[in-house]
């Protein structure tokens, strides 16, 4: 939701149509229903792998996120701007993540509740770029840190 937020202030154009809906162009892919191919121009979160440390005063996880995001450029270029729309959604994911935390919040509740500790994340490593014909597509993982709460 942080990130969601971010891109609604970095780039409010960036957006998708989901279930009827306008909103910022990024999603969890786990929690939408699935799709055959990857959408363009928006940013797709992928959960990948958990880790706890209990040896903490208090227990810490850890899961890595995958942010995958692909582009075919713009149809008034005829696509010929693909590689300057992926470098603007590089751009926009880069400080998206800025800056590297983000108050923990209870969504269960409404309004969500502020909760005593922040999540936290590294900075992104980007994969190289991919090219399939006429689409252009990269990745960028970010390890993603909070430490469990009570009644968490």
């Amino acid at each position: 939701m942080a990130l969601r937020t971010r891109l609604a202030t970095i780039n409010p154009e960036r957006t998708i149509l989901l279930r009827g809906t306008v909103r910022p162009g990024i999603l969890v892919e786990e929690a939408e229903a699935t799709f055959s191919q990857l959408p363009n121009d928006v940013f797709v979160l992928r959960w990948l792998g958990l880790g706890v440390d209990m040896d903490l005063g208090s227990a810490m996880t850890a899961e890595e996120c995958e942010i995958l995001y692909q582009t075919c450029g713009t149809q008034s270029f005829g696509g010929l701007d693909r590689g300057r729309a992926l470098s603007e959604m590089d751009e926009e994911l880069v400080v998206m993540v800025q800056p590297f935390f983000t108050p923990k919040l209870n969504y269960t509740a409404t309004p969500p509740a502020a909760m005593l500790t922040k999540v936290f994340w590294d900075e992104p490593g980007f994969t190289p770029i991919v090219t399939q014909r006429d689409l252009l597509s990269r990745s960028a993982k970010v390890m993603v840190y909070s430490y469990q709460e009570q009644g968490e």
